[in-house]
């Protein structure tokens, strides 16, 4: 039974409420939270800047490739037109009618050694 006999008031004495141990820790504590959600706020804020930029530059390119598309048909339709332009039948029939001009004859016509 001496073994029964303990010493209950250092169990039972409650600690003192302003424990300086106790409000160090928690400061501590509310610290680490805080940063880490500064943190967490910095990086998710990040996060949803880059995704709007990469949507933003998917738009972008796919404007760029719709102009570029509009560019290669005008420059085919411009390359036909410039092909009918220099046809020699079409030459010839502007150059006789709103022009007047005429084939030379062969007294116009000198050759030149």
């Amino acid at each position: 039974m001496a073994q029964a006999r303990t010493d209950y008031g250092k169990v039972i004495a409650p600690r003192p409420f302003g424990n300086a141990e106790l409000t160090t820790g928690r400061l501590d504590i509310f610290r680490f939270l805080m940063i880490f959600m500064i943190l967490l706020t910095i990086v998710s804020v990040f996060h949803v800047w880059s995704r709007f930029k990469l949507v933003d530059l998917n738009l972008q390119i796919s404007e760029s490739s719709r102009m570029l598309k509009e560019a290669e048909q005008d420059q085919k339709r411009l390359r036909l037109e410039a092909v009918s332009l220099r046809a020699p039948a079409r030459v010839e029939i502007i150059a006789k009618g709103e022009l007047g001009m005429a084939l030379p004859t062969e007294q116009q016509v000198i050759l030149v050694k």
